[in-house]
């Protein structure tokens, strides 16, 4: 079926093109039908033997009980020729291509000789022709010289934007900034790479404007970046599977609790489901063309990637390391497929589209297939690199890094470890601007705040694994002087590798890619890709990555040719900026909540009334996993509950970590309401809160104007947590929650009740955040 800006069948598609030309449509008709008899797909005598039993049905139906007696010879024979005509169009839309129609059209329109030489004038509406015909007119514009060009602009503007909104994504803020950049050369690609039909969705899109913006902008910087063999399953094929599966789940509108009772069924009901025969057709043949090369199955759906809203981490993706025989590797990219449409009645998703002011938005799910970059290391298979870099940094550590050259969140491996908040480990945060600047000031800290483990495809067991660095690497790995420096224990040091071999025992590497971001092009790289892509996004925008370290680099000094994969590229979500007020520093201890100087936006909270605080060493006498998300869940409910209510998240570790051992694990669902988050360091109890800056979590705080701090607790430095005020404060959980049991390291504290009518206000400077008691102003709004 060929592609309409509008979801029309067949028979219907070709009507609006007859439609539009009222004059010529009788002989436009009579070239249908003599196609139709001359190839065979009916006579004439067929045609007009079914054309007339159609229209004596049709004066049955239209009440007339003696037609003969009832309907003149000429009403008769309009009857007859409409009925004729609508077979007509059936047959010839179920039996013969949309060019032999436009063909058709063409040569009557040069018949008539009624234009002149030259005229490229459009002779249809654009909104309502098929995809072939707008592609064919593109083709002629394109074909032009430029002078004549320049005559048709308007007409050729007009066409790629219908076909962006039909074949890639409607969203007018990315259609406003995609019409510079895509050509028919493009819309042709797509095609030839989509399964079914519909928009390939917003992660698609994004990926393929970028890399649109590099070639044409920045041709220097395209020449070291590729784009992963991609395949597009079409919005469309979603509808279709929950169509012959009659998976219709209205969730959007129903309450909080039924769309988290309900969603395990949902996944189960997916999960037993069929595709239809075609599709599956499909798959297959891309797995016979990939071979055994890994596939990663992603969401990529209407409203994802937009402006404003990324949906980062909403919906899921899944690897499929492909190992198996044609009929497993099957298997695994078909369940994939169907756990990322479930996922579409994800509480997190319908709650996050709640809150952004999207539920009411037709949620169609397009899936993007790519072949994983990276290659094998004995039984392990991952790039050199990986990670997220935004172009604009809104947290910076230090008043030496430049926010508007970016950040970098930097891991080997595939690059999950850099966009989730992993237990235990760090990706390398590299600002752009001082790339060799960190915050660790000892090897220790160093070798402590590095990436322990790595993500990878394990080829052996066809899985997704995280694997020790040191079982994963050792001396034999070509990149491993770039991203590895060696452990001194005796000089109590870091080197860098200055020669390989057996001596270099994989314990003693510690991940700091010194080497890299001081000796090879890839910071320079990525600060001309972000800058190129924000200027002509008009906006910051973040990208997730992988780069291959490839040996022999083009200048003969051994450095590495730095060969960038460019998997996504989207508008980054910022924090509204505003002008703050000077933090009151000189406030008594009292008059103070909690004092940070690390890693601080800029902004301000105001009339904050309550205070949801988890206590951190009664919480690590919490054992049980059940206990901990008991915990989880009464803090959801105290969302609820407190929606308009302007209210603080204070806990240890970790808010929202998948590991139930570093911090309360909630999700999402459970604090969007709330209008800061604070984590806190408690290293005496193992609870250590690492910056978030860059993760998925973090993507959610920011486009909900949540901010997160970390407060360090155990003294040393100038942070302060006001812990008498939060002992003292009295636990107003039941006041909150009737009927709610108390639990032991929870409690709700009404700021007003505690502190005389006082609120409390937070500041954030960029270098330093105050929370502090005071009046309450006389507008109560939140930054």
């Amino acid at each position: 079926m060929p592609d309409l800006p509008v979801e029309t069948p067949k028979i219907l598609a070709l009507y609006l093109q007859i439609a539009q030309y009222p004059i010529l449509a009788r002989f436009i008709r009579q070239r249908m039908r003599e196609e139709l008899f001359s190839r065979g797909i009916i006579t004439p005598g067929t045609l007009e033997q079914e054309a007339r039993a159609k229209a004596i049905d049709s004066q049955y139906r239209e009440g007339l009980s003696n037609p003969y007696a009832e309907e003149d010879d000429q009403a008769w024979q309009q009857r007859l020729a409409h009925v004729r005509d609508t077979l007509t169009d059936f047959y010839f839309a179920y039996n013969l291509p949309i060019d032999l129609f436009q063909r058709i059209v063409h040569s009557l329109i040069t018949e008539r000789g009624t234009r002149p030489a030259g005229d490229v004038r459009l002779t249809f509406n654009p909104e309502l022709a098929p995809v072939d015909l707008l592609l064919r007119q593109v083709h002629l514009y394109e074909a032009l010289s430029e002078a004549e060009r320049a005559k048709v602009r308007h007409h050729l503007e007009e066409i790629i934007v219908v076909l962006i909104r039909t074949i890639i994504s409607d969203q007018l803020s990315f259609v406003r900034v995609a019409k510079a950049w895509f050509t028919v050369a493009d819309f042709e690609f797509i095609r030839a790479r989509r399964i079914g039909t519909g928009k390939i969705g917003g992660k698609a899109a994004g990926m393929l404007l970028a890399w649109k913006i590099l070639q044409r902008a920045a041709p220097e910087v395209a020449a070291q970046i590729s784009l992963p063999r991609s395949y597009f399953v079409g919005a469309n094929v979603f509808y279709d599977f929950k169509a012959i599966n009659t998976l219709e789940h209205n969730q959007k509108y129903k309450s909080a609790e039924d769309i988290r009772a309900e969603y395990p069924a949902i996944v189960e009901a997916h999960l037993r489901a069929r595709f239809p025969e075609e599709v599956a057709d499909r798959l297959r043949a891309i797995l016979e063309e990939v071979g055994r090369t890994p596939l990663i199955v992603r969401s990529s759906s209407l409203l994802e990637d937009n402006f404003g809203t990324s949906f980062a981490g909403k919906y899921y993706s899944y690897f499929c390391p492909n190992q198996g025989t044609l009929k497993d590797n099957l298997r695994d990219l078909t369940v994939a497929i169907r756990r990322i449409y479930a996922s579409v009645y994800n509480p997190d998703v319908l709650i996050y589209r709640r809150r952004m002011g999207l539920l009411d938005y037709d949620e169609r799910m397009a899936i993007l297939l790519q072949e994983v970059q990276g290659t094998a290391h004995g039984r392990y298979f991952f790039p050199d690199l990986a990670g997220v870099a935004f172009s604009h940094s809104s947290i910076v550590w230090s008043p030496r890094l430049r926010r508007e050259e970016g950040v970098v969140r930097l891991v080997l491996g595939l690059g999950t470890r850099a966009v989730e908040r992993v237990a235990e480990d760090y990706p390398r945060m590299v600002y752009l601007s001082h790339p060799q600047l960190r915050p660790e000031r000892s090897p220790e800290a160093v070798e402590h705040y590095s990436q322990h483990l790595l993500d990878a495809i394990d080829l052996e067991r066809n899985t997704f694994a995280a694997v020790p660095v040191r079982a994963a690497i050792d001396h034999t790995y070509p990149a491993l002087r770039w991203v590895a420096s060696l452990k001194d224990a005796e000089a109590e040091t870091l080197l860098p590798l200055q020669s390989l071999g057996p001596q270099v025992a994989p314990d003693r590497l510690v991940l700091t890619f010194d080497h890299l971001l001081q000796r090879t092009d890839f910071v320079p790289l990525m600060k001309r890709t972000l800058t190129t892509l924000a200027r002509h996004y008009e906006q910051p925008v973040d990208m997730e990555f992988a780069v291959t370290l490839a040996p022999n680099g083009p200048d003969g000094t051994g450095r590495p040719r730095i060969e960038l994969h460019l998997l996504q590229c989207r508008p980054q979500s910022s924090l509204r900026a505003r002008r703050v007020a000077p933090l009151p520093l000189s406030l008594p201890p009292a008059d103070k909540l909690f004092f940070t100087d690390q890693m601080v936006p800029e902004g301000e909270v105001t009339g904050v009334e309550y205070i949801v605080y988890v206590d951190p060493q009664r919480y690590s006498q919490v054992g049980s996993l059940e206990e901990r998300l008991e915990v989880a869940r009464v803090v959801g409910r105290l969302n609820k509950a407190l929606e308009g209510r302007a209210f603080l998240l204070i806990g240890p570790g970790r808010w929202g970590s998948a590991n139930y051992q570093l911090g309360v694990p909630v999700s999402y669902a459970d604090l969007y309401n709330a209008r800061a988050l604070v984590e806190l360091s408690v290293a005496s109890e193992g609870l250590a809160p690492d910056p978030s800056y860059g993760t998925h979590f973090f993507q959610d705080l920011v486009e909900s104007e949540i901010y997160s701090l970390a407060v360090q607790t155990d003294g040393g430095g100038s942070q302060y947590l006001n812990w008498d005020f939060l002992a003292r404060a009295r636990d107003r959980l039941a006041a909150v929650l009737p009927g709610q049991p108390a639990i032991d390291c929870l409690k709700v504290i009404d700021v007003p009740a505690e502190r005389y009518g006082q609120h409390v206000e937070v500041l954030m400077d960029g270098e330093k955040a105050l929370a502090f008691f005071a009046d309450p102003r006389d507008t109560n709004t939140n930054g």
